[in-house]
């Protein structure tokens, strides 16, 4: 516990600060609790109430520098000149959204009132509470986004990988037959093609999804996706990060993640993706992976993250049952489709098995 750095610090300003600080450490720590609540039992994310209990606990210990006698001793409730003062609107919740957009208000107002008057004795304290406060902000938005993108991709469960075709032509008739068949997400996946090529592919795409449920999301290349007016870009590991991904395409297009641990898709959440691509689950005919997390890593990011995620890697109608069992019940598929005899049989025979299950 430190003491005031402030050796002549006036009694009775003091106590007018330990006040101020004994009132905005409740505040802020009851306002966490409020989210965490929320968290817990509104959006039902294990992952996000962890990282709302930790940053509760780091509140906690902070406030450890600050004597807890002489908070109790400063404090007067009865002639606090505050209690009565309200207004209509804090009386006005119409969801639990409601509940906790103004809890993090009030946890944010709260660490920097802790944080401006502690500089007054505590300084060491001070430091302390700014990190806080960003934290504070980072699950704001990691929240935000969650909410935002359950509702987004709400009935999304069929997610198709496509290449640019062999022309043109063929790509349009392919990709008209997927969005006919009802596919909820398309992407465009071919490092082969050139830049301007790349981009008439994405243009013709987004001519064929306009208008129609399915999304178009790009490959790796946020640059193209904001050129053709994709609905998004998906970026891997080794590519852009979501911070870069989302400067190019802005806030309103989507950012999607690959994730091949649960390290990596708790970080995804916290750097503001929209959705994860969580695998490889099964050996790929299209793509080679040197380690399979599986149904195991489905089953603990499932477990912990309500954030959209979508099972990636040898996924087809034939290990749908595992996926499912696992816990996630949303898939990206490429060979499974393109491979078939039908890709736009395959596709409904998909989204009809896919369809058996509630999304959360």
């Amino acid at each position: 516990m430190a003491e005031p750095s402030n050796v002549d610090f006036d009694p009775a300003d003091r106590v007018a600060t330990l006040r101020v600080l004994d009132a905005n450490a409740n505040r802020a720590a009851e306002g966490l609790r409020v989210v965490e609540e929320y968290l817990r039992f509104v959006l039902d994310d294990a992952h996000l109430t962890e990282v709302c209990k930790q940053l509760r606990h780091a509140l906690a210990a902070v406030l450890q520098d600050i004597p807890a006698g002489d908070r109790l001793a400063a404090r007067d409730t009865a002639h606090d000149v505050g209690v009565h003062i309200t207004t209509p609107q804090e009386q006005r919740r119409q969801h639990p959204a409601d509940v906790v957009a103004a809890s993090f208000h009030r946890v944010q107002q709260a660490l920097r009132c802790l944080e401006e008057y502690s500089k007054l004795a505590w300084p060491a304290a001070a430091v302390r509470f700014e990190p806080l406060r960003y934290r504070a902000y980072t699950l704001q938005r990691a929240v935000g986004i969650t909410e935002r993108s359950v509702q987004r991709l709400a009935g999304a469960r069929l997610y198709v990988l496509i290449d640019g075709r062999s022309s043109a032509d063929a790509l349009a008739e392919f990709a008209a037959s997927l969005i006919a068949a009802g596919v909820h997400l398309l992407q465009l996946r071919d490092k082969t093609l050139s830049d301007r090529d790349l981009v008439a592919r994405a243009r013709l795409l987004r001519r064929l999804t306009r208008g129609t449920p399915t999304l178009l999301i790009v490959n790796d290349r946020p640059d193209i996706a904001a050129l053709a007016d994709a609905d998004g870009v998906h970026v891997g590991q080794s590519e852009l990060t979501v911070k870069d991904a989302r400067t190019i395409v802005g806030t309103d297009r989507l950012v999607g993640v690959s994730t091949h641990s649960l390290e990596q898709a708790r970080q995804a959440v916290l750097d503001g993706a929209d959705y994860v691509g969580c695998g490889p689950t099964f050996p790929s005919g299209t793509k080679t992976f040197a380690q399979f997390p599986g149904v195991e890593l489905l089953r603990a990011v499932s477990r912990e993250i309500r954030l959209p995620t979508f099972a990636i890697g040898g996924v087809g109608y034939d290990n749908l049952a595992q996926i499912q069992a696992a816990g996630c019940q949303r898939i990206a598929v490429s060979g499974a489709v393109l491979q078939a005899a039908s890709p736009a049989a395959e596709v409904a025979r998909l989204i009809a098995a896919l369809g058996r299950l509630e999304v959360r």
